[in-house]
């Protein structure tokens, strides 16, 4: 097998859970979790003679979505009957949207190693999701939990334009910013929040028509994808190169075991008889609706990011690592505004703050260090009160939730930075004289004997010096030899 005489062609079905208080279709708590069926009531599970009404916040949710992926909005639009049984579907039909879907003709702007992509959107519409069956290995039965009946969902549906698991990645990794910024949903994969859909085929380099295609679904990580892909791929040509057909059908796949295996033959539209909803009225999506949801968009990571590069004088690096979490990006802004040291604030969050993230394994919205307590070390580092070795060892106490008041702090451990250059001066030489021969080593061009130098300098200071000054007066002294 040659991938290189292969391309992959994919579309995504990327479903996302809408962060509402309730439901699409009724007044049940729309949350993750919960003990088994407490979240449901007659409507979302379907019984006879209830009648769904609309969640205005799910509409006013969708719209932003639709804006935010450069869609247009349908102003007349309207809900169908989706029917299928399955044992977590327990009225055997999905609401959602196959004819006059609310956004369509979108577009997302990615970045990968090869530049710059626009991957087009078909569609995006609202619906509802279905339950979810608790397998019990034990008993060898599976237990329907209908809590998760009636979440609003948007599905956004891509064109086949991406070549690559990692435009793939890069794709999802736009969306669920986005969607974060907007707050709508938290596109946690591992809650269900987000999940994807992934059409595939292939067809050699040159080849115009596509490929018989496959739907793996229902991927709730990055790495299951980007697996799942690389199995589906292989599988398809394989099987094509053994003189054997692609067949068009539903897959799932199996993170633990690394395959991926057949569910069934996959279903077109009129599989599923869909007709227009009888109990929800067509939508009229006015323009002043459209125009005032257009207005309280918020700010976005890249429009955001070219104002902290404009404004703040930040580094295209630096504001494209804040601006990747909105939790980051909104803790930035509230250390730089109380600080008013904008370039010191992104460099202790881009640095030492990140690391200490990396070591505990924690994420931006874990973030225990209090905002104003940076804020004050910030000042007190840049106005020379203490250097900044001291500086760090203080954000490594705070950097744990602890708030305390620097000042108090700093002059109760006798933390002050020493200023006084003719003593500094008097240790310097001090330190020289008993290392004449390392004074020699360093003016003969053996330059690593010099921080030997400065690290007793600190050290007799206690750490408590501009390691700067005692750099210039420790060469100063070095050179008099």
């Amino acid at each position: 097998m040659n991938n290189k005489e292969w391309e992959i062609i994919m579309g995504l079905e990327v479903h996302v859970e809408l962060a509402t208080e309730t439901k699409i279709f009724c007044s049940c708590a729309a949350k993750f979790g919960g003990e088994p069926n407490t979240h449901c009531c007659p409507i979302c599970v379907g019984f006879p003679g209830t009648l769904p009404v609309l969640n205005e916040k799910v509409l006013e949710f969708a719209v932003k979505a639709g804006l935010a992926l450069n869609c247009g909005i349908t102003r007349y639009n309207k809900f169908d009957r989706k029917n299928y049984y399955y044992p977590d579907l327990p009225k055997a039909y999905q609401i959602s949207q196959l004819y006059l879907p609310f956004a369509f003709g979108g577009y997302v702007d990615i970045q990968t190693k090869f530049g710059e992509k626009s991957i087009r959107i078909r569609e995006i519409h609202m619906e509802e999701d279905a339950g979810k069956l608790n397998h019990s290995e034990i008993r060898g039965v599976s237990y329907p939990d209908y809590n998760r009946c009636g979440i609003p969902l948007l599905e956004i549906v891509s064109e086949p334009d991406f070549r690559s698991s990692e435009e793939v990645l890069c794709y999802l990794e736009k969306i669920k910013l986005i969607f974060e910024y907007l707050e709508i949903s938290d596109c946690k994969m591992e809650e269900g929040s987000m999940r994807v859909d992934v059409n595939l085929s292939v067809r050699k380099y040159g080849e115009e028509h596509f490929g018989v295609r496959t739907e793996t679904k229902n991927l709730n990580s990055f790495k299951a994808i980007e697996r799942a892909i690389a199995y589906e791929s292989r599988r398809q040509i394989e099987l094509i190169e053994n003189g054997e057909k692609v067949v068009q059908q539903t897959r799932r796949w199996d993170d633990g075991a690394g395959i991926g295996y057949a569910m069934r033959s996959k279903e077109n539209a009129q599989d599923y008889r869909y007709f227009p909803e009888p109990d929800i009225p067509p939508l009229l999506l006015t323009d002043d609706f459209i125009l005032n949801i257009k207005k309280s968009q918020p700010e976005l990571a890249e429009e955001k990011k070219q104002r902290y590069i404009k404004d703040y004088g930040l580094s295209e690096y630096d504001a494209a690592i804040l601006t990747n979490d909105k939790y980051f990006a909104d803790f930035f802004e509230r250390v730089a505004n109380e600080s008013e040291e904008a370039k010191e604030t992104a460099n202790w969050l881009t640095v030492h703050a990140m690391r200490l993230m990396k070591e505990r394994n924690i994420s931006p919205k874990d973030l225990k260090l209090p905002s104003s307590s940076l804020a004050e070390l910030i000042k007190t580092v840049v106005a020379g009160k203490i250097n900044r070795t001291v500086g760090y060892d203080i954000f490594e106490i705070i950097f744990d939730g602890e708030a305390i008041n620097i000042d108090e702090y700093i002059n109760k451990n006798n933390l002050v930075m020493f200023g006084d250059i003719s003593i500094i001066r008097e240790i310097a030489a001090k330190v020289i004289a008993g290392d004449t021969e390392g004074a020699a080593k360093y003016k003969s061009g053996k330059t690593k004997v010099f921080a030997a130098f400065v690290g007793q300098v600190m050290y007799q200071l206690k750490g408590k010096a501009d390691p700067n000054i005692v750099n210039k007066i420790v060469e100063e002294e070095i050179n008099k030899y």
